[in-house]
């Protein structure tokens, strides 16, 4: 079996090798230019942050940002946006709703804050359309088990919208961050959709206990596993072994275009678990870079 392309080049035809039509990405960030500028600052101070440089690979115009994720074959991708103060989910939420309107391999996608308009705006979305939502703890700073996000946490697992959670420590621990306490949320919500961003780095072991526990949680696999994170968070020796039981609930993510790496380098990592163990194999790479993510995608 193939070890992953050995380049950006190489991706589309490796995919096709697989029999896939092309990627399914759960976890990339298109953002107001402003926004996403404020973001690669705080990138470039990265040594400061988090003790380690961080130079974002794919820091291009937005239409070249598009352009590379389409010949990398990724058929299509869900563009992450998230507030880190009241006041923001909103606008962000009807900017990826327009930017999904007008970018037709963008999923439409949305956001929200504890708030009292949360709940809301949270309808409006799904109203609109919107197939996933960004929650992010770490950078909101917010508790997620917040009274004025439980009829949130509700209205998403009635509707079976998937919401992708940055509820790990990593690459920071935040106040509200940590399994324990996004686990408080499951147990009020058990049919809540959950993909926990980064397999919930570095808390993998508990993400997989989360996962037995609810069959509704899923994860991704934006850096996990790659050269650059595994300095720094690296996985259980035996992981993939331990992705046996939960195969068919780990979807691709990658963090593009902020990523120090290219994008090639977390297929590789990904096509490194499947060749490690003969129960994953290349039907695990099928499920996980197309037919799992797109089926929770409802495309």
């Amino acid at each position: 079996m193939s070890a992953g392309p050995a380049s950006d080049a190489d991706i589309q035809a490796w995919a096709r090798e697989l029999g896939l039509p092309g990627l399914v990405d759960i976890h990339v960030h298109f953002l107001p230019e402003r926004v996403m500028a404020k973001v690669w600052a705080y990138f470039d101070n990265a040594g400061e942050h988090y003790g380690t440089p961080w130079p974002v690979h794919y820091r291009l115009p937005e239409p070249e940002r598009l352009a590379a994720l389409r010949s990398f074959g990724v058929r299509r991708f869900a563009p992450l946006v998230y507030p880190h103060k009241p006041g923001m989910a909103q606008w962000l939420s009807e900017w990826a709703l327009e930017f999904a309107a007008r970018e037709p391999d963008a999923v439409p996608t949305a956001t929200f804050y504890p708030e009292p308009s949360a709940a809301s705006y949270v309808d409006a979305a799904l109203r609109a359309g919107a197939r996933c939502f960004k929650a992010h703890v770490q950078v909101g700073a917010y508790d997620p088990r917040d009274g004025l996000l439980d009829p949130v946490w509700g209205a998403l697992a009635d509707a079976g919208v998937p919401v992708v959670i940055h509820c790990g420590h990593g690459p920071l621990r935040g106040e509200h961050t940590g399994l324990d306490v996004f686990a408080e949320v499951l147990a009020r919500h058990p049919r809540l959709a959950a993909v926990l961003a980064h397999a919930a780095m570095p808390e993998y072991e508990r993400a997989l206990e989360l996962m037995a526990a609810y069959p509704r949680v899923y994860l991704d696999t934006t850096m996990v596993g790659v050269p650059f994170t595994e300095k720094l968070m690296p996985l259980p020796p035996d992981w993939p072994r331990r992705l046996v039981p939960v195969a068919d609930r780990v979807l691709l993510g990658t963090d593009f275009p902020n990523i120090p790496y290219p994008y090639a380098t977390q297929l590789r990592a990904v096509a490194a678990w499947a060749e490690a163990e003969d129960r994953l194999g290349e039907p695990f790479l099928r499920s996980v870079l197309h037919d799992t993510p797109a089926k929770l995608l409802d495309l």
